[in-house]
């Protein structure tokens, strides 16, 4: 047998086993970042249908590759693809509001004088002083702004459009990252949480509340998204508004944040119809947007969002916003989930300094998780 080393140092090993650790993962994390968005969805993808493949997978009697096939093909035919076809009307949409406000079928002129001689003499003069009163220039801006802006949703919030090299290859591994989630998901999160240096309870908890956000965010923001966008575009295409569509998936993405989304889009042109003496529409689109398309926001999404992530929403609003201007997009999902997650970690120190002798591995009671529809 031989004898131990006296030359050996543990501690300094394990300082440099860490440091490559560190090394490796940094090095890792670079070589992902192109594809951070869609690693990203794939991961939130997978937690959303997890229950879905477990019914899949006890169909298919354990086979993995059967489930995680099915599972995709079901979003492929259920989610993306009706998406898709939706972002592809929206942009059409788009594009042929832009070209009747070029050609001249929407003059904009007329209107934007109609809404000034509504104005009150006060209003009238912080236009002038803003230099908002000149039609031709403010019509010239507005075409150019919706021109420029219509590209950059099209190329790079929605996705499509130009349907470039990097976006194709993007989509494709998140569905590639999302198959094999499916398949190897649980021994992928018996490893995450075998590495992790916490005590299993402590894992267990923070595991189960980032796999709560993700699935309560992702699945009640965007479905309260698609319903106000919905009713918005209902009744703008009812009163007559141009680009009815367009102003509904506006007013839906603008429905990811809490709140104050929807009503950044129904409230002017409600105004637009007060100032200029349309007093019913006027009327019809305030009380419809306060009481139904409020009502869907102040009820369905504390049922959908709240009730699961047991946060406040001035700090769901507040994280949605910065998680949404680090991340872009991707950040109304990742902001509540760090924040989930710090609250978590805050009130996992707090009961370790509260009871430092009581280290056990029992689990702490988790948040209920509904079971599978």
């Amino acid at each position: 047998m031989s004898s131990p080393n006296p030359l050996r140092n543990p501690e300094l090993e394990f300082k440099a086993l860490l440091v490559l650790v560190l090394v490796a993962t940094l090095l890792f994390a670079l070589i992902l970042w192109p594809f951070f968005g869609a690693v990203c969805w794939a991961v939130f993808i997978a937690i959303v249908f997890w229950p879905l493949h477990n019914r899949f997978l006890r169909g298919a009697r354990g086979r993995r590759n059967t489930a995680a096939l099915a599972s995709l093909t079901v979003i492929l035919l259920v989610v993306i693809l009706p998406m898709a076809l939706l972002i592809a009307s929206i942009t059409d949409e788009a594009s042929m509001l832009v070209a009747k406000l070029r050609s001249g079928e929407i003059q904009l002129t007329a209107l934007f004088q109609k809404l000034i001689e509504a104005l009150p003499d006060w209003a009238r003069g912080i236009l002038q002083r803003f230099g908002m009163s000149d039609l031709g220039l403010l019509q010239k801006k507005i075409l150019d702004a919706l021109g420029n802006s219509s590209q950059v949703v099209t190329s790079r919030v929605l996705g499509i459009g130009q349907v470039t090299l990097d976006f194709i290859v993007a989509f494709f591994v998140m569905l590639y990252v999302v198959f094999f989630l499916f398949r190897d998901g649980e021994r992928l999160t018996r490893g995450i949480a075998r590495s992790i240096p916490l005590q299993p309870r402590h894992t267990q908890r923070l595991m189960t509340q980032f796999a709560l956000v993700v699935r309560a965010t992702v699945k009640g923001n965007i479905v309260v998204a698609l319903v106000q966008g919905a009713l918005g575009g209902l009744a703008f295409f009812v009163l007559g508004v141009p680009g009815a569509v367009l102003w509904g998936a506006v007013m839906a993405m603008l429905s990811l944040l809490p709140a104050v989304g929807a009503v950044l889009v129904w409230a002017p042109v409600a105004a637009y119809f007060f100032f200029t003496g349309d007093l019913v529409r006027a009327i019809g689109l305030t009380l419809w947007g306060a009481v139904v398309i409020g009502l869907v926001d102040n009820v369905l999404r504390p049922i959908l969002v709240g009730k699961d992530t047991r946060m406040p929403d001035y700090l769901v609003l507040v994280a949605t916003l910065g998680g949404i201007v680090v991340f872009g997009l991707n950040g109304f999902v990742i902001g509540p989930v760090i924040a989930a997650i710090f609250l978590v970690s805050w009130d996992m120190l707090a009961s370790a300094r509260e009871q430092p002798e009581a280290v056990t591995d029992a689990p702490l009671p988790l948040p209920h998780t509904p079971p599978p529809d």
